[in-house]
C-alpha cells in the first residue's frame, strides 16, 4: 500500500460528498460532465491575499502564465496580480484575449523566434533576453520596427534553489546569460539605447523549504545588486524568481510564507539605499493556482486482476501527467486523491485507480487504501490547478481535452 498526498484544506467534506466552491463535486461532474477541472476562486484570491500579507509590501507579484492559462482564470488575475510572465508568443496572445494589457507582461525562455520578439516588441512586452544573441535580434528588429525594444537580460546564476523540484539555475543552463557574462551584456543594452528593464533570475521551483528559498532571495539580491554596480548601470527592475512550492506527496508540509516575508523584508532594509529605485516582483504559477484545482473523473469499471483491485475511470494522464507521475518525477509517489462521493466511508480496501489510455503509464494513484467504490463513484484529484490540462498530452490516443471551469460559487461558474 502506497500512502496518498495531503488533500488541501480547502475542500470540506459535508457526508459522503466533497464540496467545491459550496457544491457538492457530484453536481459539478453531473452538470458538466466528466473528466472535469474544477477551478475554484475563492482559493486563488486567498492565496493572493496571504502573499499580499506576508510579502514587503514594494514586492509586486506576477502570475506565470504558464502554470494554468485557462481564459477565465487569467482574467480573475488580472485583477489581482500586479503582472504576468509568458514563455511565447501564444502566452501573450492568451492575455490580449482577456484584454489584459501586455505592458504587464514579461517574456522569458529560449528560443524565441524573431515573429515573437517583433510581436512582443511591438506590443510593448519587457523581453528577458536568455543570449548576448537574442540581444542582438532585439535590438536589430527594434529598429527595423522604429522601435524601442524593452529588455532586460535572464541571468544564469552560479547557485540554485536547493531542495527544488526542478532546478532552472546553476551549471551549463539553455536558460539564461551566465552571470560572469552579464555586465558586459547589460552596458551593451544600455548603450544601444534599450529601454534597459534590469535582472530575472529565477534558481529554481517547487520548493517547500523556507530556510533554503531565504537564502536563495538573499543570494539572488546580492547577485543582481553586485553585477549591476560591476555593469556601471542602473538596476530598474529585479524579477527575484518564485520556486514556492505546494504539497503534493505525503510527508509534504506547506511553505512558511510568513518566514520567508519576514526575512525577504529584512533582506531589503538591508539594500534599502541600492533599492531605491529598483521595482522587485516575484514571479509565481502553482503556488498561486496549483490547490485551487481539482480533477474529476468518473470510474467506469470496478476491475480485479490477480488479486488488485482497479478503478478504471473516464480520466487519466492525458489530463493529469503530474499525477500519473510521469512529468518529472523520478519516484513515482500518489497525489491527493479521494473518492468524492465517499468522504464518510472507510478506507476498507486498497486500489489502483488508472485511466482509460492503453498504457501501463496511466495511472492516477498506485494500491492506495481506499473507500470500496462502485460504477459511477467520482474521483477526484487534487493540487490540479496547475499543470494539469494544458501541460498533459490531450491528444493521446484521441480521447480529448478535460472540460475545464471557474468555480465562483455554488450560484455562478464561467467556463
Amino acid at each position: 500500500m502506497k500512502p496518498l498526498g495531503p488533500i488541501p484544506p480547502h475542500f470540506p467534506a459535508q457526508g459522503a460528498d466533497l464540496m467545491i466552491a459550496g457544491r457538492p463535486a457530484r453536481a459539478w461532474a453531473q452538470e458538466h460532465g466528466t473528466p472535469l477541472f474544477v477551478y475554484d476562486a475563492a482559493v486563488v484570491r486567498s492565496r493572493v491575499a496571504e502573499l499580499r500579507a506576508a510579502l514587503p509590501p514594494t514586492v509586486r507579484l506576477h502570475y506565470a502564465v504558464k502554470a494554468n492559462p485557462f481564459g477565465p482564470l487569467l482574467a480573475l488575475l488580472a485583477g489581482l496580480v500586479d503582472g504576468f510572465d509568458i514563455a511565447s508568443a501564444g502566452e501573450l496572445a492568451l492575455l490580449a484575449a482577456q484584454g489584459i494589457d501586455p505592458a504587464r507582461a514579461g517574456f522569458a525562455g529560449p528560443g524565441k523566434r524573431d515573429a515573437e520578439i517583433s510581436a512582443a516588441i511591438a506590443a510593448g512586452v519587457t523581453l528577458h533576453c536568455e543570449s548576448a544573441r537574442e540581444v542582438e535580434r532585439a535590438l536589430a528588429l527594434g529598429a527595423e520596427a522604429g522601435q524601442r525594444p524593452r529588455l532586460a537580460i535572464r541571468v544564469n546564476p552560479d547557485f540554485d534553489l536547493r531542495g527544488s523540484g526542478m532546478k532552472m539555475g546553476g551549471g551549463a543552463r539553455p536558460f539564461g546569460v551566465d552571470a560572469e557574462n552579464v555586465p558586459a551584456l547589460a552596458r551593451r543594452i544600455v548603450a544601444a539605447g534599450a529601454d534597459w528593464r534590469g535582472f530575472h533570475i529565477f534558481a529554481g521551483s517547487q520548493a517547500l523549504d523556507a530556510t533554503a528559498v531565504i537564502a536563495t532571495q538573499a543570494a539572488t539580491l546580492d547577485l543582481a545588486l553586485r553585477l549591476a554596480q560591476e555593469a556601471g548601470v542602473p538596476l530598474p527592475a529585479l524579477n527575484l524568481g518564485g520556486g514556492f512550492g505546494i504539497p503534493y506527496f505525503p510527508g509534504d508540509r506547506p511553505l512558511d510564507l510568513p518566514a520567508v516575508g519576514a526575512a525577504l523584508a529584512q533582506e531589503l532594509e538591508r539594500h534599502a539605499a541600492q533599492l531605491r529605485d529598483t521595482r522587485l516582483a516575484v514571479e509565481l504559477g502553482r503556488y498561486l493556482v496549483g490547490e485551487a484545482g481539482v480533477y474529476l473523473a468518473r470510474v467506469i469499471e470496478r476491475k480485479e486482476s490477480r488479486g488488485e483491485v482497479f478503478l478504471v475511470t473516464d480520466g487519466g494522464l492525458h489530463h493529469q501527467l503530474a499525477a500519473s507521475g510521469n512529468f518529472g518525477t523520478v519516484v513515482r509517489r500518489n497525489y491527493p486523491l479521494a473518492l468524492a462521493t465517499r468522504m464518510d466511508a472507510p478506507a476498507d480496501e486498497v486500489a489502483s485507480v488508472v485511466g482509460c489510455l492503453c498504457t501501463p503509464l496511466d495511472r492516477l494513484a498506485d494500491r492506495a487504501a481506499l473507500p470500496v467504490a462502485a460504477e459511477g463513484d467520482v474521483v477526484a484529484v487534487f493540487c490540479a490547478g496547475a499543470y494539469g490540462a494544458t501541460a498533459s498530452p490531450a491528444a493521446f490516443l484521441g480521447h480529448g481535452p478535460a472540460t475545464e471551469i471557474l468555480a465562483e460559487s455554488a450560484a455562478h461558474t464561467v467556463g
